[in-house]
């Protein structure tokens, strides 16, 4: 076994990490008009910076911006779209922890004009990244196009904009397909879709909701992965594209649980990217069964370290997982992460920066004896 030199790599991680509290007291100050837009971005910068040397110095060779600009891992970027507008939320997310629930309540959106591609979206926050990075290869993360369609449904799209959804896919791709170029002409090679609905629809009380919603649930992951298909025709051979499919991440909470198991056929053999991020850190998670379906030239990066919580896994533990998972799939075939980002949203989850460095540097550790 080798280490890989192109995307995703043996040790990698998913994207967010926890947000300084300087950068958080700048983002409250900000909403409050006591700083401006210029002053805001500096901390952000700052802040930048040293999260890509952490994740240099824990030695990984990929590195994010954190998501520190963003609110959500997902909704800065699907509101920055032409015909999407933001509204208030109604629909209360349930999450679940180990001491209970707790109830959030998310800002909610509505097409309500053609979607369009205005202007390539985070590319000023991929281009501070790229000046960043001194060792690493520059890693950008958006939400896949599912995550436009999931939340709301058919009742979030205005029919008389989109009486025919094949029309609201058409150009919803077409917008990723154009991003997905302009992206690459700025210099990224290593692009991940973040997408939960393709975890979620593997809980049948999920597809229970979707069903309710009016999909046809059974067969919506089928339509999500051809249209996420649909916007990387076309891609640059010389870009790296990954997803990574979790099932809810907020304050160390989850939204559904099961294994992959429903999804794992169609998703291995269908989606065309070069890797898939997925977690199995705990029970919810199912088996390493849906392994079996990978097919050959693709990879799977084990999420085996929680980033819900500060308990510190051991290298001994990492090291029998994947050795489970080569029941089902060749070794050369994987690599590992933490199962999630450490902060999708801005609050974080429920452990400390010196927790979350000593979570990533085992990833590396854990990787370079299994792989070399």
């Amino acid at each position: 076994m080798s280490s890989r030199e192109t995307p995703p790599y043996r040790a990698d991680h998913v994207g967010s990490l926890l947000r300084p509290p300087e950068l958080l007291q700048a983002r409250e100050d900000f909403s409050n008009g006591k700083i401006d837009a210029d002053e805001l971005r500096g901390v952000e910068d700052a802040a930048i910076r040293d999260a890509v040397k952490l994740q240099e110095d824990v030695g990984l060779r990929s590195a994010t911006d954190g998501e520190f600009r963003r609110a959500t891992w997902h909704m800065d970027f699907i509101y920055s779209l032409g015909g999407v507008q933001k509204t208030p939320g109604q629909l209360k997310v349930k999450f679940h922890n180990a001491d209970g629930d707790i109830e959030w309540t998310p800002a909610a959106m509505h097409v309500d004009s053609k979607i369009t591609l205005e202007k390539p979206i985070f590319a000023d926050h991929f281009e501070f990244l790229q000046s960043a990075v001194t060792s690493a290869t520059p890693k950008l993360t958006i939400p896949s196009p599912s995550m436009v369609h999931y939340r709301g449904g058919r009742a979030a799209i205005e029919e008389s904009v989109y009486p025919d959804m094949d029309q609201f896919w058409s150009d919803l791709t077409a917008a990723y397909a154009d991003e997905v170029r302009a992206l690459h002409d700025l210099g990224c090679r290593y692009l991940q879709f973040d997408d939960t609905s393709l975890a979620y629809l593997n809980d049948p009380n999920q597809r229970a909701e979707m069903a309710a919603k009016g999909d046809d649930a059974e067969h919506l992951h089928e339509a999500y992965i051809r249209h996420i298909n649909e916007a990387l025709a076309g891609r640059p051979e010389d870009m790296a594209i990954t997803t990574h499919m979790c099932r809810g991440n907020f304050r160390s909470s989850w939204v559904a649980e099961g294994g992959y198991d429903f999804v794992a056929e169609a998703l291995f053999n269908e989606l065309d990217v070069d890797g898939f991020f997925m977690e199995w850190d705990d029970a919810r998670s199912g088996g390493f069964e849906p392994l079996r379906f990978l097919p050959k030239g693709k990879v799977v990066v084990l999420g085996l370290v929680t980033t819900k919580s500060g308990e510190l896994e051991t290298k001994d533990l990492l090291k029998r997982r994947i050795e489970e998972a080569t029941r089902y799939v060749d070794l050369d075939q994987l690599c590992i992460s933490p199962q999630c980002g450490f902060s999708s949203t801005v609050e974080g989850n429920a452990l400390t920066v010196e927790q979350e460095v000593d979570k990533l540097r085992l990833v590396v550790e854990t990787a370079d004896e299994v792989w070399g």
